[in-house]
C-alpha cells in the first residue's frame, strides 16, 4: 500500500499516514510560473495499491486538477489500483438540475476523476447519498456520526439534550445522531429566498429547556446556523451547539459565527482550518484520520468497510 497526498490538507494526510503506520509517498506537487501544475512521483509504485488524500477544498479548482494530475502520474507509473480518498467532495451541492439550462456539476465532477483514471473512490458524508450513483466505480461513503457522537458524549454533560436538522433535508443525518445518543428530534423549517442568505421561519418539535445540538453537513456562509439558533434560543434552549462534518466557512461566516449565540461550533478536519478558524473562541476542530485511516486499511486488505457503522 502506498499513500500520496495533494497539498489540500497536508496535515490530515500526515495523520492518516501515522495511523496507518506508513510513510507518505514522496511526490513533488508544484506549480509552473504560469500555474500549471506539475506532479512528479518520487518512488516507484509499480503494482501498488495506491490511496491518493486530497479534499476538493478552496481553491476547489486547483484541489480537484491536482487530483487529476495525480492519478494520470499514478497510472501512467503503473500503480496496480488507484483509490481517491476525498475526505470533502467539492462540487457536491451541486447534485441536481435546481433551474432551467443549470448543469449536474457533481455527475460532471464524478466523471473526470473516474474518466482520469480512477479505480475507486472513498468519502467522507456526502451532501447526497445520491452522489455514489453519479460514479461508475466502487465508491464508499463514510460516516462522521461516530467521530461527533463520541465528541458529544464526552463535551456535553446535559441531560435534557434534542439534536435539531436545521433543515428539512438533514432530518435523516440529523436522525441518525439522535438514536445514537437516545436524544430528541426537532426541524428548524427556513425558507431560502436567495443563494447565501436563509431565513428561519419555524421550529418544529419541543426545544425549551434543551441542550440542542444542530447537525448538518457543511457549514459554508454560517447564516443558516446563526439564524437557527437565534430560533432556538427564542423557544426557549438552554444551549445551543452545532456539529457540522465540513467546516467551508467562507467569506466572514467565522466573524458571524463567533459573534453569534452558538456556544460553539465543532468541524472536523476533512477541510484543512484556516488561521480564523484556529483562533476563534467558539469553533473548534476534531479529526477524522483514525476513522479514514481504518477505512483505507480494510479497503486495502479487502475488508467490510459498512462494519465500521454497525
Amino acid at each position: 500500500m502506498k499513500l500520496v497526498a495533494g497539498n489540500s490538507n497536508r496535515p490530515l494526510a500526515e495523520a492518516i499516514a501515522a495511523y496507518l503506520q506508513t510513510p507518505l509517498t514522496r511526490c513533488n506537487v508544484r506549480r509552473f510560473a504560469d500555474m500549471e501544475i506539475f506532479v512528479e512521483i518520487l518512488e516507484n509504485v509499480r503494482g501498488e495499491d495506491v490511496f491518493i488524500l486530497q479534499s476538493t477544498s478552496f481553491p476547489t479548482n486547483d484541489h480537484l486538477m491536482e487530483l487529476l494530475i495525480l492519478v494520470d502520474a499514478l497510472r501512467r507509473a503503473s500503480a496496480r489500483r488507484i483509490t481517491a480518498v476525498l475526505p470533502y467532495f467539492g462540487y457536491a451541492r451541486q447534485d441536481r438540475k435546481a433551474g432551467p439550462r443549470t448543469p449536474i456539476s457533481a455527475k460532471l465532477v464524478a466523471n473526470l476523476i473516474t474518466r482520469a483514471g480512477t479505480d475507486r473512490v472513498l468519502t467522507l458524508d456526502l451532501h447526497a447519498g445520491q452522489i455514489q450513483g453519479f460514479f461508475d466505480i466502487p465508491t464508499d461513503n463514510l460516516f462522521s456520526a461516530p467521530a461527533l457522537v463520541r465528541d458529544i458524549q464526552e463535551n456535553i454533560k446535559a441531560e435534557n439534550i434534542a439534536v435539531i436538522s436545521p433543515d428539512v433535508g438533514g432530518v435523516v443525518r440529523a436522525r441518525a445522531v439522535a438514536k445514537r445518543l437516545d436524544a430528541s428530534l426537532a426541524i428548524v423549517d427556513k425558507r431560502r429566498e436567495r443563494p447565501g442568505e436563509s431565513e428561519v421561519m419555524n421550529v418544529i418539535g419541543d426545544v425549551r429547556g434543551r441542550t440542542c445540538i444542530l447537525v448538518d453537513d457543511i457549514v459554508d456562509s454560517g447564516g443558516t446556523l446563526v439564524n437557527a439558533a437565534d430560533a432556538l434560543i427564542e423557544q426557549g434552549a438552554t444551549d445551543v451547539y452545532a456539529y457540522i462534518t465540513h467546516g467551508v466557512l467562507s467569506g466572514g461566516a467565522v466573524a458571524r459565527i463567533t459573534a453569534s449565540q452558538l456556544k460553539e461550533l465543532v468541524v472536523t478536519d476533512s477541510i484543512m482550518p484556516t488561521e480564523a478558524v484556529r483562533v476563534s473562541r467558539n469553533i473548534r476542530t476534531i479529526s477524522i484520520a483514525s476513522l479514514i485511516g481504518e477505512a483505507i486499511n480494510r479497503t486495502s486488505e479487502e475488508k467490510s468497510v459498512s462494519s465500521l457503522f454497525d
